[in-house]
């Protein structure tokens, strides 16, 4: 009987459960499952950090920042979270560090649209498309106008001093914001001194002038005188011809500058300013005048140190854009008569 109780006893044992304490392993095994969550829900806020839109600009559709020189990734990272494009400063250092970007985030002006993912952000960073902003200094103009047009430009910082007359390179120059004016200006002054470096020692010998600064002053002239590149080097010629054999240049942009300054006349010369004693009056005074008149391109500076060899001492307007030449005066005045009939023919007097 005692033996049959035993034996029930035992089989209920092997029947029911046991209960066992956790183990260092299972507890183990459970903390690495909520790091793994953990981890998993990290790295999910992470990508969609990256590559989710961004945060909504204060406002606008656009946000305009200029990261300075010479700053690091924090920096700028913090700054795009200042200006709310980018939503994380953490998560931008991360992945710019881990990507190998870190090292090559370009300064300069931006524009991002509003919402721009932070991947679309760091790729412009790092591929540096800032914002090209330019200023253009056309052919022919004063070193006034050019300075005003520099002064006039809102992402230029500081004031202007107007440069010495024809000292500047006519182009399209590109800025960025908060540049100074005066940089600018020094840029294109820079410019035109890089260009005479070129071409003054490949000029041609014997040229009636013995400076850069006659080169250039001539090279106004023929600026001035013509809109037509292909009529450059052939009144550059004109003009060559007549200093070599001391005749007055007599160029009617030489008369207005000594009126205006260089601005537009806005008018027909008169007689009385063609009489007028000016030191610009190319009509009264022998040789060049004592600066330039403007500022000359590449084209008419390279046509005064190389002109073309040829025999004519005027020219005439066509009527049509151009101009009409002629190697004596007997050619020149018919040339002149058909041009004041055209202009009657056009009502122009």
């Amino acid at each position: 009987m005692a033996r049959t109780r035993r034996r029930a006893q035992n089989r209920r044992r092997r029947l029911a459960p046991a209960f066992r304490r956790p183990t260092a392993l299972g507890a183990i095994g459970q903390g690495a499952i909520a790091l793994a969550a953990c981890l998993g829900l990290a790295a999910l806020w992470t990508g969609w950090t990256y590559l989710g839109p961004g945060p909504d600009a204060v406002s606008g559709g656009l946000v305009s920042i200029v990261l300075p020189k010479g700053a690091g990734v924090g920096d700028i990272a913090e700054q795009l979270k200042d200006a709310r494009v980018i939503r994380s400063e953490s998560v931008f250092i991360m992945v710019a560090r881990a990507t190998g970007a870190a090292g090559g985030l370009k300064a300069g002006e931006y524009e991002f649209r509003q919402g721009a993912p932070m991947a679309d952000v760091l790729a412009d960073i790092r591929a540096g498309k800032v914002v090209r902003r330019m200023v253009t200094i056309p052919e022919g103009w004063t070193s006034a106008m050019a300075a005003e047009a520099v002064g006039k430009s809102a992402v230029l910082t500081g004031s202007t001093v107007t440069p010495e007359e024809g000292v500047l390179l006519p182009e399209t120059y590109r800025v960025e914001r908060g540049q100074t004016r005066q940089s600018v200006l020094a840029r294109m002054e820079k410019a035109q001194g890089d260009l005479l470096a070129e071409l003054w020692p490949g000029r041609q010998k014997d040229l009636p002038f013995k400076t850069q600064r006659e080169a250039v002053t001539l090279a106004s002239i023929v600026e001035k005188e013509t809109g037509l590149a292909s009529e450059r080097p052939r009144i550059a010629a004109v003009f060559i011809n007549r200093l070599r054999r001391g005749m007055r240049l007599e160029s009617d942009p030489t008369i207005i500058y000594g009126v205006t300054a260089g601005r537009p006349l806005g008018r027909r010369i008169l007689a009385s300013e063609i009489a007028a004693p000016t030191a610009y009056n190319t009509y009264q005074i022998d040789g060049l005048p004592p600066t330039p008149i403007a500022n000359p391109g590449r084209d008419a500076i390279a046509a005064v140190l190389n002109p073309p060899k040829t025999t004519e001492l005027f020219f005439v307007a066509d009527g049509q854009g151009g101009h009409v030449f002629a190697s004596d005066y007997a050619t020149h005045q018919a040339n002149v008569a058909r041009y004041r009939a055209y202009q009657r023919s056009q009502g122009i007097r």
